[in-house]
Protein backbone atom coordinates (compact mmCIF):
# COMPACT_ATOMS: atom_id res chain seq x y z
CA UNK A 1 0.00 0.00 0.00
CA UNK A 2 1.46 3.31 -1.10
CA UNK A 3 -0.41 6.60 -0.63
CA UNK A 4 1.27 9.84 -1.80
CA UNK A 5 4.62 8.04 -1.80
CA UNK A 6 4.20 7.01 1.85
CA UNK A 7 4.32 3.31 2.67
CA UNK A 8 2.65 1.41 5.50
CA UNK A 9 5.57 1.76 8.01
CA UNK A 10 5.70 5.53 7.51
CA UNK A 11 1.92 5.79 7.96
CA UNK A 12 2.16 3.81 11.22
CA UNK A 13 4.82 6.19 12.55
CA UNK A 14 2.76 9.25 11.57
CA UNK A 15 -0.32 7.69 13.23
CA UNK A 16 1.63 6.98 16.44
CA UNK A 17 2.97 10.54 16.59
CA UNK A 18 -0.52 11.94 15.93
CA UNK A 19 -1.90 9.74 18.72
CA UNK A 20 0.72 11.09 21.13
CA UNK A 21 0.21 14.73 20.10
CA UNK A 22 -3.60 14.87 19.89
CA UNK A 23 -4.62 12.04 22.21
CA UNK A 24 -7.07 9.21 21.60
CA UNK A 25 -10.18 11.39 22.07
CA UNK A 26 -9.42 13.96 19.35
CA UNK A 27 -7.77 11.64 16.82
CA UNK A 28 -11.07 10.27 15.35
CA UNK A 29 -12.30 13.85 14.93
CA UNK A 30 -9.20 14.73 12.93
CA UNK A 31 -9.59 11.56 10.88
CA UNK A 32 -13.18 12.47 9.97
CA UNK A 33 -12.16 16.00 9.08
CA UNK A 34 -9.32 14.73 6.91
CA UNK A 35 -11.66 12.28 5.17
CA UNK A 36 -14.23 14.99 4.43
CA UNK A 37 -11.51 17.29 3.13
CA UNK A 38 -10.10 14.63 0.80
CA UNK A 39 -13.61 13.81 -0.43
CA UNK A 40 -14.19 17.50 -1.17
CA UNK A 41 -10.93 17.72 -3.11
CA UNK A 42 -11.87 14.62 -5.08
CA UNK A 43 -15.29 16.05 -5.97
CA UNK A 44 -13.74 19.37 -7.00
CA UNK A 45 -11.18 17.53 -9.11
CA UNK A 46 -13.88 15.55 -10.92
CA UNK A 47 -15.91 18.72 -11.54
CA UNK A 48 -12.81 20.48 -12.89
CA UNK A 49 -12.09 17.53 -15.19
CA UNK A 50 -15.70 17.57 -16.45
CA UNK A 51 -15.46 21.30 -17.20
CA UNK A 52 -12.18 20.80 -19.09
CA UNK A 53 -13.72 18.04 -21.23
CA UNK A 54 -16.82 20.16 -21.83
CA UNK A 55 -14.72 23.17 -22.85
CA UNK A 56 -12.56 21.05 -25.15
CA UNK A 57 -15.67 19.66 -26.87
CA UNK A 58 -17.31 23.09 -27.14
CA UNK A 59 -15.11 24.57 -29.92
CA UNK A 60 -16.31 21.86 -32.30
CA UNK A 61 -19.96 22.79 -31.72
CA UNK A 62 -19.11 26.51 -31.85
CA UNK A 63 -17.24 26.00 -35.14
CA UNK A 64 -20.25 24.16 -36.59
CA UNK A 65 -22.62 26.94 -35.47
CA UNK A 66 -20.37 29.65 -36.94
CA UNK A 67 -20.15 27.76 -40.23
CA UNK A 68 -23.95 27.42 -40.39
CA UNK A 69 -24.48 31.12 -39.61
CA UNK A 70 -21.85 32.16 -42.15
CA UNK A 71 -23.45 29.96 -44.80
CA UNK A 72 -26.88 31.46 -44.07
CA UNK A 73 -25.48 35.00 -44.26
CA UNK A 74 -23.69 34.23 -47.53
CA UNK A 75 -26.88 32.74 -48.98
CA UNK A 76 -28.88 35.81 -47.95
CA UNK A 77 -26.31 38.16 -49.46
CA UNK A 78 -26.34 36.27 -52.75
CA UNK A 79 -30.09 35.65 -52.99
CA UNK A 80 -31.25 38.57 -50.92
CA UNK A 81 -33.77 38.58 -48.15
CA UNK A 82 -37.45 37.72 -48.81
CA UNK A 83 -38.41 41.36 -48.17
CA UNK A 84 -36.06 42.54 -50.93
CA UNK A 85 -37.48 39.96 -53.32
CA UNK A 86 -41.00 41.41 -52.82
CA UNK A 87 -39.75 44.97 -53.43
CA UNK A 88 -37.90 44.07 -56.61
CA UNK A 89 -39.74 41.29 -58.46
CA UNK A 90 -37.85 39.49 -61.18
CA UNK A 91 -38.25 40.97 -64.66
Amino acid sequence: MNVFGIGLPEMAVIGAIALLVFGPKRLPEFGRTLGKTLKGFQAASKEFEREIHKTMAEPESIDQTVMEETTQQDTKSIIGSPKEAKKHPAS
